[in-house]
């Protein structure tokens, strides 16, 4: 229940209505008043109200309608019925609220002044409380997107984005983690590097996040072999045990505040570099890392498009990294083409089991190294210019192999698990080759576009199976890749879809026909 002091209410004028529950979720907590009825007790759209009922309270924001509810009720979306645990008809009572201070904070930015870590944290409090509306919210970030963020806003951001949230005590060290910045189709680096770094002593409690826009998440591609939705305590038992897990960051309530900020981005397209740079450290710094691997892939197709942005952006997570009391390093790296063979949660969970059994895509096998190396060096386990070698001894013994298995199973999944466990789709594709050439492009997007078409990644299964890589010669008829699906409408779907998308390019020629 939020607790609400009586300074924030505006006036102590008030109105009991009936509830009408509407078994739809709003994305927010939203209420629906009659119009008429409303305006006669001085509440208009947007306004916001606390909300009474059974000794429960709730902050939500008002909108209005003549149609949807009579004068005497008040229609109540299922993020607030639920959060009251209210039925239809129960009384509820509606209580005025002040005008949130985020709003002149947030004006200040819009007009380009810097914040106070003290106003950055209220608007994280009032938005944790939900006194702000999406329109609110998006003029925060559309201000920030403009004006940029200074080091001290985006310490004092991190630091807020933390304190909204639990943050994991696991009383172990040293802690290690890593991040990339995404753009990549395949790349489940995080599930080849979790397993070595455990395997070494060192102890990496990862959060992973699902996918938005991709074929598939970490978190997504993990949970082919067991739960990733965990709670903050099975997490740290799992760790403790292990010294590793991979979770899905989205069932923890580690730094709340940003799962509500990403909400507000993902419509805008925006990803303002300030509020990124926070959200990244403030998930590394509620788990605690000390040591931490930034992965910024570059080039055609990828987030950050040259090297000279990346170690921009890279000096950045250094610098604020080092005032929140964490020790990066950043690889830059080349997210041009996909990494693996396999793209989406199946296809990609193979490649996974396929390098940790030393059989698997030497593009994922050396990058995931290359990433484990560096954050074994960086935490002082081994020497400088012995990770990698360290990294790879561990693949090749079997250790990483043992590790990961060993975390499947403390998170709910198979014993011993083998390649044969992992589901394979029923449908398949062949996209082929129209004529001879060399393969000069994949295209990440593109790759990505027809795997979600063919259902990834709520079909675990479906996906692309690449059958080439960039500087193969091919010939007419050849295979280029595989298209997965486990239902045949959504197969015929991804065939149809590749009309007009280019995914594989053949000297600077499109490879787009198929059987």
């Amino acid at each position: 229940m939020q607790k609400i002091s009586k300074d924030d209410v505006w006036k102590y004028k008030k109105y009991v209505c009936r509830a009408k529950c509407f078994d739809i979720t709003a994305g927010g907590k939203i209420i629906v008043l009659n119009e008429q009825e409303a305006h006669q007790n001085d509440l208009y759209a947007s306004h916001r109200v606390i909300l009474r009922s059974g000794g429960k309270q709730s902050i939500a924001i008002v909108d209005v309608s003549n149609d949807l509810v009579q004068a005497g009720q008040i229609g109540l979306f299922a993020e607030v019925s639920s959060e009251l645990g209210v039925s239809d008809n129960a009384h509820v009572e509606i209580v005025h609220m002040q005008r949130p201070d985020s709003i002149e904070f947030i004006k200040k930015k819009m007009d380009g002044k810097a914040l106070a870590k003290e106003e950055i944290e209220t608007i994280m409090r009032e938005l944790m409380q939900n006194r702000l509306s999406e329109a609110e919210l998006a003029s925060f970030i559309t201000s920030v997107y403009i004006r940029g963020m200074s080091e001290d806003e985006v310490v004092g951001l991190t630091q807020s984005v933390v304190s909204t949230g639990e943050t994991l005590q696991l009383g172990r060290h040293p802690i290690c983690d890593k991040h990339c910045i995404g753009g990549v189709a395949g790349n489940r680096t995080t599930m080849v590097i979790v397993p070595i770094i455990a395997a070494a002593g060192l102890y990496i409690p990862k959060t992973s996040s699902r996918s938005i826009t991709s074929a598939s998440g970490t978190a997504d591609t993990m949970e082919v072999l067991c739960d990733v939705s965990l709670e903050i305590d099975e997490m740290r038992d799992i760790v403790k045990k292990a010294h590793g897990c991979v979770v899905w960051g989205g069932a923890l309530r580690l730094a709340s505040a940003d799962d509500k900020l990403i909400k507000i981005r993902n419509p805008l397209s925006l990803d303002p570099r300030g509020v990124m740079l926070a959200s990244i450290l403030a998930k590394k710094k509620s788990v605690g890392a000390e040591h931490v691997i930034i992965d910024i892939p570059i080039g055609r197709g990828a987030k950050v498009p040259d090297k000279a942005e990346a170690n921009d952006l890279g000096r950045e997570f250094i610098n604020i990294g080092k005032r929140l009391g964490m020790k990066i390093e950043v690889l830059v790296t080349d997210g041009s083409e996909p990494i693996g063979n396999g793209i989406g949660p199946s296809l990609e969970c193979i490649d996974v089991l396929s390098v940790l059994n030393n059989i698997g895509p030497l593009d994922l096998r050396d990058k995931s190294c290359q990433l484990a190396g560096a954050l074994l060096e960086l935490s002082g386990k081994v020497k400088k210019g012995r990770g990698n070698d360290i990294a790879v001894q561990l693949l090749k013994s079997g250790k990483a192999l043992a590790k990961f298995r060993e975390i499947v199973e403390l998170q709910g999944g198979k014993h011993n698990l083998k390649l044969s466990d992992i589901p394979v789709a029923r449908y398949k594709h062949k996209v082929l080759a129209d004529k001879e050439g060399r393969v000069f492009h994949i295209d990440n997007k593109m790759i990505s576009k027809v795997a979600r078409a063919a259902g990834a990644p709520n079909d675990h299964e479906a996906g692309i199976l690449l059958m080439c890589e960039r500087g193969d010669r091919v010939k007419k008829g050849d295979v280029l890749y595989e298209i997965h699906s486990s239902s045949e409408s959504k197969l015929d779907f991804a065939i149809k879809a590749l009309e007009g998308w280019t995914a594989v390019d053949l000297e600077r020629a499109v490879l787009s026909s198929m059987d």
